[in-house]
C-alpha cells in the first residue's frame, strides 16, 4: 500500500487511473514536513456468487480484508511503515513493517517485513488500483498475493532517465514445514510465511527495475531467484548423510521473470503481465511422503499472464466527477507448464480466465465494482460462471 498512499497526490493531478511512478520522490516529500504520524487504509468487501443452470448455490459476502496503515517520521532521512490487516474479520496479519533510510535522492534504505517487488498488484493492491472483485488470477498461485518477506535493500528513483529500482535480499517460501507445503494445484501461495515466526535455511534476492519515459506508459522487469526453507536442516548433522539427502529433497530452487506494463491515457486503462518460473529439484521433492503418505505434484515451470483493458466513459464529460469503467480481462495461469520425472501433467491446473464487468470509482478512494467470470481448465467442456460485486475504498 505504501506506493498507492504516497501517490494519492499525483494520481489526482494527473487525472489518471494508474499509479504515480514517481512515488518515492513524493515520499521524501513528505520527509520534509513536519508531520510525524500518517494514518491510511484500504478495505474491501465482496459478494461471490457461482451460477450453474443445474445446481443451486449459496453465495459468499465477506468483509475479505481491512487493513490500517501507520506511519511515523523520525526525522527528515527515517521513517517507519507498517499495515495490520484483518482477514475475513478473524485473522489478523502484518502485511508491511520496515524502516526506510533515506541515504540520497537516488537511493532508500529499506529493511523489515516487505512485499516482493513482482508484478503489479502484489505491491499496488488496494481495491481502487485494479479492475474486478477480486485480484487476478495470475495473483493468487504465481504471484501469490500479498507476497511478503523479511529482508534488507535498496529502493531509489532515477528521475532523469526515467527509472526507478528495487532490490532486496530476503526469507523465502517454506517448501517443508513437518510436512511439504507447495502443491501443484496453488504452486506457491501455502509457501508463504508472511513473517509470522519464519525459519530460513537460505537468502533470496529479489529486484525490480520500472521505466516511465513514455506518457502514461509504466514498464516493469522483475525477478526473482533463490531456494525455498526446511526445517529439516534446523539441527542437523553435517555429517549425516542420509539426513542431509532427506533435507535436500525436501528444497527447491525457484528462479522467476516477470514483465508487467500499464498504459492510461485520454481515459483508456490497459495492463498486462507475464510471469515465468523455473523449478528446480521438484523430482526429488514430490517423491517426499506428507504425513498422510501422499506424494507431492509440484510442476517444473510455472507459467501465467493477463490482458487487461479498460475505458472511463465519463472521461470526455467534464461536469461529472466520477469514473465509470467498462473492463474485461483475459487471462491463462498453468501450474502444470512444465512436469519433472514420473509425474503426469495435470490439465486442471491449466485455467482460463475471462472477467468483464464495470467500476464506478466515486472518487480516487472510493469504488463499486461487479464483474461476471467466466472459469474452465484445460478438462472442463464449458465454463463455470461466477457473479461478483463489491466496494472498496483506501486513503
Amino acid at each position: 500500500m505504501l506506493g498507492a498512499y504516497f501517490s494519492k497526490a499525483q494520481v489526482a493531478q494527473n487525472d489518471t487511473t494508474l499509479l504515480s511512478n514517481n512515488y518515492l520522490n513524493t515520499a521524501n516529500r513528505m520527509m520534509q514536513t513536519d508531520r510525524k504520524l500518517t494514518i491510511g487504509g484500504y478495505a474491501q468487501i465482496d459478494y461471490n456468487q457461482p451460477l450453474s443452470a443445474d445446481t443451486y448455490n449459496n453465495g459468499k459476502l465477506d468483509v475479505h480484508r481491512l487493513v490500517m496503515l501507520f506511519g511515523y517520521k523520525f526525522n527528515s532521512r527515517t521513517q517507519f511503515i507498517t499495515e495490520i490487516e484483518y482477514e475475513h474479520i478473524k485473522e489478523v496479519y502484518i502485511e508491511q513493517a520496515f524502516v526506510d533510510y533515506r541515504i540520497n535522492n537516488y537511493m532508500n534504505l529499506r529493511a523489515g517485513l516487505m512485499l516482493i517487488p513482482m508484478g503489479i498488484v502484489n505491491e499496488y493492491h488496494e481495491p481502487p488500483t485494479f479492475m474486478g472483485v477480486e485480484r487476478p488470477l495470475l495473483d493468487n498461485y504465481l504471484v501469490p498475493t500479498t507476497w511478503r518477506e523479511i529482508g534488507i535493500g535498496l529502493t531509489g528513483n532515477i528521475p532523469n532517465a526515467n527509472l526507478k529500482y528495487q532490490a532486496y535480499i530476503v526469507n523465502g517460501f517454506s517448501s517443508y514445514n513437518g510436512d511439504p507445503t507447495l502443491r501443484g494445484t496453488d504452486a506457491f501461495r501455502k509457501g508463504r510465511q508472511k513473517g509470522a515466526e519464519s525459519f530460513m535455511s537460505t537468502p533470496n534476492l529479489t529486484a525490480k527495475i520500472e521505466y516511465y519515459g513514455f506518457g502514461g506508459l509504466n514498464l516493469g522487469l522483475s525477478g526473482y531467484v533463490g531456494n525455498t526453507q526446511s526445517t529439516l536442516y534446523h539441527g542437523l548433522e553435517k555429517n549425516d548423510i542420509d539426513a542431509v539427502t532427506q533435507a535436500d529433497s525436501s528444497v527447491v530452487g525457484i528462479s522467476m521473470i516477470g514483465l508487467d506494463a500499464r498504459y492510461s491515457k485520454n481515459g483508456v486503462m490497459l495492463r498486462g503481465q507475464l510471469n515465468y518460473a523455473n523449478i528446480s529439484n521438484t523430482e526429488a521433492y514430490n517423491n517426499i511422503s506428507n504425513s498422510t503418505g501422499k506424494t507431492n505434484d509440484l510442476g517444473s515451470a510455472l507459467f501465467g499472464y493477463y490482458l487487461e483493458a479498460g475505458y472511463n466513459v465519463f472521461y470526455t464529460a467534464k461536469k461529472i466527477k466520477t469514473e465509470l469503467i467498462p473492463f474485461i480481462r483475459y487471462s491463462e495461469v498453468d501450474t502444470h507448464h512444465q512436469v519433472a520425472g514420473e509425474l503426469q501433467k495435470n490439465d486442471s491446473y491449466h485455467r482460463t480466465i475471462i472477467t468483464t464487468g464495470l467500476g464506478w470509482k466515486v472518487s480516487p478512494g472510493a469504488i463499486f465494482k461487479a464483474d461476471m467470470q467466466f472459469l474452465k481448465t484445460k478438462v472442463d467442456n464449458s465454463f463455470n460462471m461466477m457473479f461478483n460485486a463489491g466496494v472498496g475504498i483506501w486513503f
